[in-house]
């Protein structure tokens, strides 16, 4: 939220001071219109800003997310797609209940850039989450970082979000499907694929 406060205010000052709120004089040089409308875009978006975080909005690609009939069709589109996990014996009891399906543990945060991206661009995807309706999801949520968080990462060697952890019907991680980073829907894809195939 402070982020997106702080990119709105530079947006509305540099639009500002390219004179968007100011009539653009008769006979005036083609180049300064040119300047006013760069500042009309910069204007509009920053105030997009500043409306997305009074409506809760934490993504500065989609600030009207939490807005109206914005955030309602974006959660029509995406139901409930993690269950939320805090602590290692919400893991244990998770993995215990999987009833042999494969468990894939998501380390997220509101801070990260690739977090965001997952969740835009890849875990939207229908393919994908079709292929994760095969799977118990877990969401380990680090945004805070307290102790809890701190304990959880350092138990599985996470330096920091995004990381995506797969465990078998045993319970054990498969340390060779482990992900870091951002990927995109059809690799991600396919990488859940072949974890599926090499369970039988």
């Amino acid at each position: 939220a402070a982020v997106m406060v702080l990119w709105a205010t530079l947006f509305i000052v540099t639009a500002t001071y390219m004179g968007a709120l100011q009539a653009v004089a008769h006979g005036a040089p083609a180049w300064r219109t040119l300047v006013k409308g760069l500042g009309m875009v910069l204007l509009v978006y920053g105030v997009l800003l500043l409306i997305g975080v009074a409506a809760g909005g934490r993504d500065p690609w989609q600030p009207l997310r939490g807005v109206g009939f914005v955030a309602q069709s974006a959660n029509a589109a995406q139901s409930p797609l993690f269950r939320p996990v805090k602590t290692l014996a919400d893991i244990d009891q998770a993995l215990r209940r999987a009833a042999g399906r494969p468990v894939l543990l998501d380390f997220y945060a509101d801070w990260c850039v690739s977090c965001k991206e997952l969740d835009r661009l890849t875990f939207t995807d229908p393919t994908v989450r079709a292929t994760l309706a095969e799977m118990v999801t877990l969401r380990a949520d680090v945004t805070a970082n307290d102790d809890d968080d701190r304990a959880l990462m350092e138990k599985f060697g996470i330096i920091g979000p995004p990381a995506i952890l797969f465990f078998g019907s045993d319970g054990r991680e498969r340390h060779e499907y482990r992900l870091v980073g951002f990927l995109s829907a059809e690799a991600f894809d396919a990488h859940l694929r072949a974890l599926l195939a090499a369970r039988g």
